[in-house]
């Protein structure tokens, strides 16, 4: 054993992986609510849909801030990269675009993380 502490690497495989799915799920919880908040301010006046996507959008934004975070350390994306991947939270749908563009250019390319 040696005294300095060693720091657990996460899978790139599985982390892009990770970041493709908590996208695309972010994306639909973004849906589901503004389907609700459309029900519930223009069709029938019930706000169940926006009780029940509220939550689970809150769960899934924060999960995919936290994955951000954790694959652009990884992938040691530049500063701006992670900022605009971070942006892409805010506006429905935007994560679905980031992942894309983010794979397209091979910024969560797994396999070539693994190899160095």
């Amino acid at each position: 054993m040696t005294t300095s502490t060693t720091r657990r690497r996460l899978d790139p495989v599985l982390l892009a992986r990770a970041f493709r799915t908590v996208a695309i799920a972010e994306a639909c919880s973004w849906t589901g609510l503004l389907i609700g908040m459309v029900f519930k301010y223009l069709v029938v006046f019930d706000d169940v849909g926006v009780k029940v996507f509220g939550p689970i959008h809150g769960v899934l934004f924060i999960a995919y801030v936290v994955i951000t975070l954790a694959t652009a350390r990884t992938f040691r994306w530049r500063v701006g990269t992670t900022v605009v991947g971070l942006l892409a939270s805010i506006p429905p749908l935007t994560t679905l675009w980031f992942e894309h563009s983010a794979h397209r250019r091979g910024l969560i390319d797994g396999e070539r993380a693994r190899q160095g």
